[in-house]
Formats: C-alpha cells, structure tokens, sequence
C-alpha cells in the first residue's frame, strides 16, 4: 500500500485514500503519511463496508470539494499508477465518458481469475446492447463524478464486490460512454505480499445476483438502448 500510495503521488495531485475499516496498522501508516504530505488526505471509515461504499465515501467528498472527475485504483499494487497522466489526459479530452482500463495480462496470471472475468464482461456487455465495455472487472478507472453518484443514491446496491461491473453497466445505460485503454494488471505472488480477499463462492453468488438484477434491468431499457444504437439517433 505504501507503494501504491507513494507511486500515485509521484503522478498526481491530491490523491485520496480512503480506509475501508482496516485493522492491519493501515490508518495508522496513511494518516503519518499525509501528516508529511499536504497533497495527501486520508478518509477513514469506522468499520469494513466494501469497496463500493469505500468509493461513495470518496465520491460524496469529491462532489462536496468540487471535482467532477475521480481517478479510482487499488491499494495491493495492481494497477499501474503510471498510467495516471494518460487517464486522466484521455478523460480531459472526453469529460462526458467513464475511462476503463482493459487489463493486459501476463504469463504469471492466475487462469482461473482470467478466465472467470470473461463471464462477467459477457453479461455486462449484454447488459449494455455491447455498448464498449472493455472490462467490467478492473477497477483503475476515471468517473465523471455526478453520474456516479446519481447511480449510486438511487439504490443500496454497489456496495461491495459487485461494484465495479455494476457501475459501468448503470453508467453505460444513463448514457455516460465508455472509452477502454489498455493497462497492465500485476497478480503478487504469495512469497512477495500478495493476498486476495475474493472469497470464490460468496463473490460468484454476488456476481450472479448482480448480473439478474441488471438483466431484469436491461429487458426493461432494451427499447431505450436499441434506440440509442439507430444511426442519427440522439442519445
């Protein structure tokens, strides 16, 4: 996480860490971190709500402080905090759409986990009439922050794992486009510090659940998104 958080710093400024109910030493570490950093703010949570509550926090704060896009990623080091320039540069020249990264893999990539993502970009790109989605998984991503958090107030799901698919689908059917750049993803091995808290059977039910909501969903808007994709055709 020091890493992360050091790398994000040395691309961008201000950059926000919000601590989701950690009781790893994290808030400590952070908050002596941003002590020495005017540019670093530290938001902590009372106790673990998910990754999508992590990200509402982070967003209502954003919103309250006038920002209108976020740049969000992982403390574990997967993403690649050099990339944040060329994100946040693509999102400057298109304001209106979500920036997704599409996650370049390597041969050290853990199969399962690889191939398992495909279901889900499946559905998602189902969802959205295969509206771009370039991967609905990886989370090292700008939002425009309005659309985001409309999405988000209007119902208390997103909340956990299912945050990241979800959000992309829900932004793609309130018209918000998405624009894919290719980032590499890095999996730690356990002998360098990796520890994954995907749980396979109680993720893979929340996936699932999700994936029916929005299906329901997009029966419901399919006349909209067909609309949409008629040539001439406003949006």
């Amino acid at each position: 996480m020091r890493e992360t958080v050091t790398g994000a710093r040395a691309q961008w400024a201000p950059v926000w860490v919000v601590v989701d109910g950690s009781t790893d030493g994290s808030t400590e570490l952070l908050l002596g971190m941003a002590a020495a950093d005017p540019q670093l703010r530290v938001i902590v949570l009372p106790e673990n709500r998910g990754k999508g509550a992590a990200v509402l926090a982070g967003l209502a704060e954003a919103a309250a402080h006038g920002f209108t896009h976020v740049l969000t990623m992982d403390a574990d080091g997967q993403h690649p905090a050099g990339l944040i320039p060329e994100f946040m540069r693509t999102s400057q020249q298109r304001p209106g759409a979500m920036v997704l990264g599409k996650p370049v893999f390597d041969a050290d990539a853990p199969r399962l986990r690889v191939n398992g993502r495909k279901i889900s970009n499946w559905w998602a790109n189902l969802e959205t009439l295969w509206a771009g989605i370039g991967d609905s998984l990886y989370g090292f991503r700008v939002y425009p922050v309005a659309p985001l958090l409309r999405v988000m107030r209007a119902g208390h799901w997103m909340r956990r794992f299912d945050f990241d698919p979800e959000a992309v689908v829900r932004l793609a059917w309130a018209g918000v486009p998405p624009v894919n750049v290719a980032a590499p993803v890095r999996y730690f091995a356990a002998a360098e510090g990796g520890v994954s808290h995907f749980n396979y059977l109680r993720d893979n039910v929340l996936l699932t659940w999700m994936h029916t909501r929005l299906f329901l969903g997009f029966v419901l808007r399919l006349p909209l998104l067909v609309w949409r994709r008629i040539p001439g055709e406003s949006t």
